[in-house]
């Protein structure tokens, strides 16, 4: 294995602007532009390395607005994963001897292949990439993380969704024993979360298997999980062991349990407020102060298309 160095991973003028990824983005089949730093990493996660969880050396760098990173120990220390516990700063801790491997991940449903994929078949199978996401939570904090991984819509393309299939239901895992927080009663485990179809196929959307050039840690939803940067966190489900293609929309944990609070869209909007709290603002992990929330958390102009026809208050 060549293991990616520091300076491999983090120079600014390696990535892509925003105009000529968007070029190149339009040569893809789903024709859709993006506004991501993104690179080909051909050797990552490969051999014993892979199952390490020793944090690299700290590296920088920006997205393609010029914000920059957040650090590693922020990244992995200050975690929403309700499967663990309700307390942030210590998923981590209650995480680190969650088991990744053995792993399968079953995709099916309304599909014309479907398939039960082994974890480490599933990162090889596909070109990795390395893309830079702005993370907004719906409790108004946020962060700019470096993933590893690659779009969900080549992994849809590889199972071809049927005429029929209109949405896209995930599922994470179910074990109460590896999981103490689905003891909890209040909510309907194990998580489930749900894309229209088209947001699925959508560049932007990505299954993540990495963090920071090195394998995803169980705090940040190891072995893979799902990275849809214009939408809130909580969208993001983790530790996923199926994927289904669905001809309803699927109802998602969150909405089960608070209807009013989450909806199934959640795009990332400063107009439309949470019951219990502002969207206008938000809070970059590490800042003080707070900035304004950009609309669709800056992706505005690769997803606006995606709901012309919808009255974005109606649908959050």
């Amino acid at each position: 294995m060549n293991n990616i160095s520091a300076s491999e991973i983090t120079p600014e003028n390696t990535y892509l602007s925003r105009r000529q990824f968007m070029m190149r983005a339009g040569t893809m089949a789903i024709g859709a532009a993006t506004s991501v730093a993104c690179r080909e990493i051909p050797e990552v996660m490969r051999g014993p390395e892979a199952g390490s969880t020793k944090p690299r050396p700290t590296i920088s760098g920006t997205d393609e607005l010029g914000d920059t990173w957040n650090d590693f120990e922020a990244i992995t220390n200050y975690n929403n994963y309700y499967e663990f516990t309700t307390e942030k700063e210590r998923v981590a801790a209650l995480s680190q001897n969650f088991r990744t491997r053995p792993w399968k991940i079953s995709v099916g449903g309304l599909v014309k292949n479907p398939r039960i994929y082994d974890i480490d078949d599933l990162i090889h199978g596909f070109e990795q990439e390395e893309r830079v996401y702005r993370l907004r939570c719906v409790e108004g904090w946020s962060m700019v993380i470096p993933w590893l991984g690659f779009p969900l819509r080549k992994l849809l393309a590889e199972v071809e969704p049927t005429a029929d299939a209109n949405h896209v239901r995930f599922e994470t895992l179910y074990d109460p024993q590896q999981l103490p927080g689905q003891r909890n009663k209040w909510y309907e485990w194990p998580y489930v979360e749900g894309l229209r179809l088209d947001e699925a196929m959508h560049d932007l959307t990505f299954i993540a298997s990495g963090i920071y050039g090195k394998t995803l840690l169980p705090q940040n939803g190891a072995p893979i999980r799902l990275v849809i940067p214009w939408k809130y966190g909580f969208k993001g489900i983790k530790a996923i062991v199926r994927i289904d293609l669905v001809e309803q929309q699927p109802s998602t944990l969150w909405m089960a349990a608070a209807p009013k609070e989450y909806g199934y869209y959640a795009n990332v909007n400063p107009t439309v407020h949470h019951p219990r709290w502002s969207q206008a603002t938000e809070r970059r992990i590490g800042e003080l102060t707070r900035r304004p929330t950009m609309m669709f958390n800056g992706y505005e102009e690769e997803v606006t298309y995606l709901y012309k026809e919808m009255d974005l208050r109606r649908f959050f």
